[in-house]
């Protein structure tokens, strides 16, 4: 038997090995996991001075300033808390520009002199860390001479027990900011834009007649979509494991053309290891909710209930790390790639996005019928009109080198950002545009044919996979995020430009309703026609992957932002940054270090990729392609040898052609935008052109001799 089919064999065989979780009876109360290891409101409540719990609660639901002098008694609780759950140490756990999580470690004990050692937490180490901040990306922000940095508490998101087989780890959710109080992160610039959405809604609440809400939150609700592989198949592939991603791969006999995948039994070890995730998700208070088998093979989704924006962005980025981590114990791999297999769908991250108050108003549910819900249409026209101008820094907010490989294929909306509504919400806005008063259909059902299945009640519109933005019944959906990101800068983005657009329509709102006779039904029905006429060319309910659609686009003065270095210098743009310093989200600097930071990522990204590339065509594909072209010759059958030789002959030539594109010298020594140019227009094409002559080879390459695992494998051995 072939190496490679040895591998298969051992790949397929897995069993529980008596370490299974088992399946214990959980209406006992004790059985009952769900936030076990957070220092919740009902662990506060318990441990804390009463004085000291209410203040802090008032902290978190009304967004008050933090009284410091709590910090002691905080702090104490949380230690003994901790060390009860067997953690020995602590970490400010923050997510700098890196996309990904950061923690150091310090002890609770400290040596007393005696030769024993006294465990010790007190309010200052809970409310501040200090990092060294050069070490993060930074652009420019802080020079490597300039170290200093701080991570402060953040009390609106609880802290957490990480459990490890040898112990546990206190994480206290943090921001992270510069010595000149600069944000060097995705949470600072998320709280701020929560804080300015929460102060434009109360202002238009009040204009519109809701005078009993104190504080509007946002919320988010992330569908995760991974692949899992066998780990054996990714040590063995040094593109995944450097990567990401298969820089080389050809397309299987068979990909995701029977649609038998989506929605399929879930494979028995693939179960396993999601019950196990959602056990260590459910301990840390992440509310999973969905799991399915995705549309390609060996790709799967996980979907929570909707949190606040900013514990549901803390709750995202412990969902990946779980996720990965104990993918290990069940001989996987989770893969968080946007891309990790060419020609089969990728992996997206949708941000299920509305907003509601303290009271318990969702502001983007309709009424009765939607024209009848004034504060929905309100705040539905602003969302509109936020997004019809932010569109190109929507687009930028979302931008990445593993996105290029996604945004506009079969499971991913175009490039192109417009806003799906549905048949009955254009209905209302049109007829509000004509001046009528229009109508919903009421109560329709949808007929299933059958008395035995019961009628279903009709949404008002059908849904829409291409958009990027869509309407779906109580919240938009913000389909275009990649499956690797943190969802922060996203929602930090959708925050400010619908705090922008609430406080456009509340001051023309409030001149509208000083005219003689007005009533506020009148006022606002000018509110929404007028901007619904400036901004109705973002709404498409069409097929978003069409060329149709495209050439429309371009007619509407939509924008087609295909490439991360076409996207992100929208960051930068002046509307951009009017509007990110008018609600003191982001500075025009911090800004301009965010764009330097993502460009340079975006960059170096592809030349990690290219070398890789060039690496493994070398040294692993082109001397099997050789040992296989001298057994060929040995047979004397010129036939075979006049086949594969020239398709050598062609890999060794656009190997050296990558090579001499991606060599530093060769490369623009000047702003990293023209660096990231450089790279999408003369690297990227090269390891395209390395890859399909690779891919032939793999197709005539004999089996035994072919050094990777092939997409036949990795995909469908679960």
């Amino acid at each position: 038997m072939p190496r490679t089919r040895q591998h298969n064999v051992t790949a397929a065989q897995w069993s529980a090995n008596g370490t299974a979780l088992g399946a214990p009876d959980l209406t006992l109360p004790g059985n009952n996991t769900f936030a076990a290891n957070v220092f919740s409101p009902a662990v506060q409540r318990m441990r804390l001075p009463k004085h000291v719990y209410k203040a802090l609660q008032r902290t978190l639901a009304r967004g008050e300033a933090l009284d410091t002098s709590l910090a002691d008694a905080v702090a104490q609780a949380m230690k003994d808390w901790a060390m009860e759950k067997g953690a020995t140490h602590y970490t400010h756990w923050f997510q700098p520009l890196t996309g990904s999580t950061a923690e150091k470690h310090d002890s609770f004990y400290g040596p007393v002199g005696d030769g024993t050692a006294l465990a010790e937490f007190s309010g200052k180490e809970l409310i501040q860390g200090e990092p060294d901040a050069s070490s993060f990306p930074t652009g420019g922000i802080r020079a490597t001479f300039e170290a200093r940095g701080y991570t402060a508490w953040d009390p609106t998101s609880p802290a957490f027990i990480l459990e490890n087989p040898n112990g546990a780890l206190l994480c206290i959710p943090t921001a992270f900011t510069s010595w000149t109080g600069e944000a060097l992160d995705h949470k600072i610039p998320l709280l701020r834009s929560m804080d300015a959405l929460s102060g434009a809604a109360i202002r238009a609440l009040e204009l519109l007649g809701v005078e009993d809400a104190r504080r509007v939150f946002t919320t988010i609700g992330c569908e995760q979509e991974y692949f899992l592989v066998d780990e054996q198949y990714y040590f063995e592939r040094p593109d995944l494991l450097t990567t990401g991603r298969t820089l080389f791969g050809a397309q299987p006999p068979k990909g995701h053309e029977l649609d038998d995948h989506y929605f399929g039994s879930i494979p028995e070890r693939v179960l396993a290891y999601m019950l196990e995730v959602e056990l260590e998700l459910s301990k840390l208070g992440v509310p999973i909710k969905t799991r399915h088998n995705e549309v390609a093979p060996n790709q799967y989704e996980v979907a929570p209930i909707f949190e606040n924006s900013n514990v549901g962005a803390d709750h995202q980025m412990l969902t990946m790390q779980i996720m990965q981590n104990t993918a290990r114990r069940y001989g996987l791999v989770c893969l968080l790639h946007e891309k990790p297999f060419a020609g089969v769908n990728g992996s997206g991250k949708h941000n299920n996005w509305s907003m509601g108050t303290d009271t318990g108003l969702n502001l983007l549910e309709p009424g009765e019928t939607p024209h009848e819900n004034l504060k929905f249409l309100f705040f539905c026209t602003a969302v509109i009109q936020a997004v019809n101008k932010h569109q190109a820094l929507l687009r930028a907010s979302i931008a990445s080198a593993g996105q290029d490989h996604r945004l506009g294929a079969n499971e991913a909306p175009p490039a192109i950002i417009s806003i799906f509504l549905g048949a009955d919400l254009e209905k209302v806005f049109a007829a509000i545009e004509a001046g009528k008063a229009g109508s919903s259909k009421p109560g329709s059902l949808l007929g299933l044919g059958t008395p035995v299945l019961p009628a279903l009640p009709l949404h008002g519109g059908d849904r829409n996979r291409t958009s990027p933005f869509a309407f779906t019944g109580n919240k938009f959906e913000f389909r275009a995020l990649g499956s690797s990101s943190s969802p922060a800068m996203p929602n930090t983005v959708l925050n400010t430009i619908v705090a922008e657009a609430v406080d456009d329509l509340t001051e023309k709102l409030s001149t509208a309703l000083k005219a003689p006779g007005a009533t506020l039904e009148k006022a606002l029905a000018k509110v929404v026609k007028d901007s619904w006429s400036a901004n109705k060319q973002v709404i498409f309910d069409g097929d978003g992957y069409s060329e149709e659609w495209h050439k429309e686009a371009e007619k509407r003065g939509l924008l087609n932002l295909r490439t991360t270095p076409d996207a992100l210098p929208w960051l930068t743009d002046k509307q951009t940054v009017a509007a990110f310093k008018k609600y003191k989200v982001l500075s025009k600097r911090e800004l301009e270090s965010r764009e330097e930071v993502f460009t340079e990522q975006y960059a170096v990204t592809i030349n990690i990729e290219a070398e890789t590339a060039a690496t493994m065509a070398r040294t692993m594909i082109m001397p099997a392609a050789v040992r296989y072209l001298t057994e060929l010759s040995a047979t004397g059958l010129a036939e075979l040898t006049e086949e594969i030789e020239p398709v050598v002959k062609e890999l060794h030539y656009a190997i050296v052609k990558l090579e001499d594109a991606n060599l530093k010298d060769n490369q623009p020594d000047a702003s990293a935008h023209k660096w990231a140019s450089y790279m999408r227009d003369a690297v990227i094409p090269a390891m395209e052109d390395v890859r399909e002559v690779a891919d032939r080879l793999e197709k005539l390459v004999a089996d035994d001799l072919w050094p990777l695992p092939k997409y036949s494998e990795m995909l469908f051995i679960k």
